[in-house]
């Protein structure tokens, strides 16, 4: 990663772009076509989530991101998403 400050803006800037409805239970990401997602319990088990393409090709095509760079933000991102969902942020 030859720019941190660039990539934690990055990462700053997809997260406040995702938008998490809690009384639905509904989270919308900046980086697909589908509009919502249900929030569910296998979802705050990140670890165990695949990497997203859309997400990789987001990060690419918007970003320039290399694929370091892109994993390092994708895990950062399910960590900070998963906090706020499970704290209610």
């Amino acid at each position: 990663m030859n720019d941190k400050k660039y990539i934690d803006k990055v990462l700053d800037y997809i997260v406040s772009r995702t938008k998490i409805d809690y009384g639905k239970g509904l989270i919308s990401f900046p980086f697909t076509t589908q509009t919502t997602h249900l929030i569910h319990p296998i979802f705050l088990d990140f670890e165990e989530l695949p990497f997203s393409l859309p997400f990789v090709k987001y990060c690419n095509r918007q970003f320039g991101l290399t694929n370091d760079e892109i994993e390092y933000v994708y895990r950062r991102y399910l960590e900070i998403i998963v906090d706020k969902i499970e704290n209610g942020e």
